[in-house]
């Protein structure tokens, strides 16, 4: 599914929009997640993170075509997104390169072995000794903090959006603006809420069995729902995979 994303906006002209840009690029993410997570642990932080960026920068692309279209192009031209996506990038690889690197720098006092099907930074804190933890504990919560950020930033967006949209008087100006920011918000919420309760779960109904089945939860499940989200209420990608897909027939 992902792969069928990339493939349509990269050879759909009509599709070399900022909106379909980032979504492009939210697919390679999906892509690297589902493909890396074991047990590479720097890309397991480095696509996690790239996603959450780019939620975030496509957030504002949502608002700025809502609330702010005939100004859409000015903000938005292909150098403002070429370098927002830079940027979504690059936070990603600077937030994996610290993780890994204090991560593997961790003594570990309790073995080797994780009951994971990739490095997941709690379990391998449970492995460590206790005065090591609190340099990776700090690092978490300055990650956490500018996630945080982000997070308001999206809130923030969204609520101006639905303002805008429900001034829109026009019924099917209203369906338009809900079709193309509607998948966005249900990725966000998606991504959201199955890795926050996968780290945020309380101690008291942790076992093994449910972490690695949360684990799953938000590892590989949105990655494979994302592009059925976009696929099914977009009516300019469905066109341009049946296009791509009868084309390639003939």
């Amino acid at each position: 599914g992902n792969g069928l994303i990339i493939s349509a906006v990269a050879c759909g002209h009509h599709l070399h929009t900022p909106m379909f840009f980032f979504l492009l690029n939210l697919a390679l993410t999906d892509l690297g997640s589902i493909c890396t997570t074991v047990p590479k642990l720097f890309l397991v932080f480095f696509f996690p993170t790239a996603k959450f960026s780019l939620l975030t920068v496509m957030s504002y692309d949502r608002y700025v075509s809502i609330c702010k279209p005939l100004l859409y192009g000015t903000l938005l031209g292909s150098r403002a997104c070429a370098h927002m996506a830079a940027a979504a990038w690059a936070s990603a690889f600077l937030n994996a390169l610290l993780h890994t690197a204090n991560t593997f720098s961790l003594p570990l006092c309790h073995g080797n072995a994780l009951g994971q099907f990739f490095c997941e930074i709690p379990h391998i804190l449970k492995l460590s000794c206790s005065h090591s933890k609190l340099r990776e504990h700090g690092i978490i919560v300055v990650v956490a903090s500018l996630a945080f950020g982000c997070f308001v930033f999206m809130v923030y967006s969204y609520v101006q959006i639905f303002r805008a949209v429900l001034r829109i008087l026009s019924e099917q100006g209203r369906h338009k603006a809900f079709s193309t920011s509607l998948p966005h918000l249900a990725v966000v919420s998606l991504f959201l809420s199955t890795g926050t309760f996968a780290h945020l779960k309380p101690p008291s109904i942790s076992s093994p069995s449910l972490d690695l089945a949360v684990s799953v939860l938000y590892s590989v499940v949105p990655p494979a729902l994302n592009p059925l989200i976009y696929s099914l209420r977009n009516q300019e990608l469905k066109a341009a995979l049946r296009k791509m897909i009868t084309d390639g027939f003939q």
